[in-house]
């Protein structure tokens, strides 16, 4: 599956513009980091634009994303990808064995707090936030509430990166689309 026949499948299920932002801004992260490891950019990136294409019709943790295995299934989408999707979700209890598993699950939390941090922002621009910025909201449990910041600590120790470090990686990753994530802002 490429990133074309990804995309169109993203917009069959999810109409959600927020959900869609989702998608790229964890395809983004995943194709950052596969970049950075020497993996196939173009599987990670399908990883990321696919891992939550069924939350609209599937939002709750029995059928998300046990559900969107099996359309993907069906689809013919290969079984490493439909894995890291399932990996994702901690409810499964699946252990996380390759690399491209650990980071969709270290991208996937992250990507949304630090867009919410760029969100409140005067300027909504991402191309002001600073990892620093990032971890201090952190810190502020009532900002961003419903994001497990414990899922995003976890995320970072299974990459055996720094948290400081993965936050600056994803941060970067997600300024380099600025406009598809509507946060270019009015810097």
């Amino acid at each position: 599956m490429n990133r074309e026949e990804a995309w169109l499948l993203l917009c069959e299920y999810t109409k959600s513009d927020s959900l869609r932002k989702h998608a790229l801004a964890v395809e983004a992260a995943m194709r950052h980091y596969a970049r950075k490891y020497g993996e196939d950019e173009e599987k990670w990136a399908v990883v990321g634009l696919l891992h939550d294409f069924d939350y609209e019709i599937h939002p709750t943790l029995d059928k998300h994303p046990q559900e969107g295995a099996k359309i993907l299934r069906e689809r013919g989408v290969p079984e490493d990808i439909i894995r890291a999707a399932l990996s994702h979700a901690e409810h499964l209890n699946l252990p996380r064995d390759s690399m491209m598993e650990k980071t969709l699950f270290a991208v996937d939390e992250l990507s949304g707090f630090i867009i919410a941090v760029a969100l409140v922002r005067p300027s909504k621009s991402i191309l002001e936030v600073e990892a620093s910025s990032v971890r201090k909201k952190m810190k502020d449990k009532a900002f961003a509430r419903a994001v497990n910041r414990e899922d995003i600590v976890k995320g970072a120790e299974a990459m055996g990166v720094d948290l400081n470090e993965h936050i600056a990686e994803v941060t970067e990753a997600l300024k380099g689309i600025a406009d598809e994530l509507g946060l270019r802002g009015t810097a």
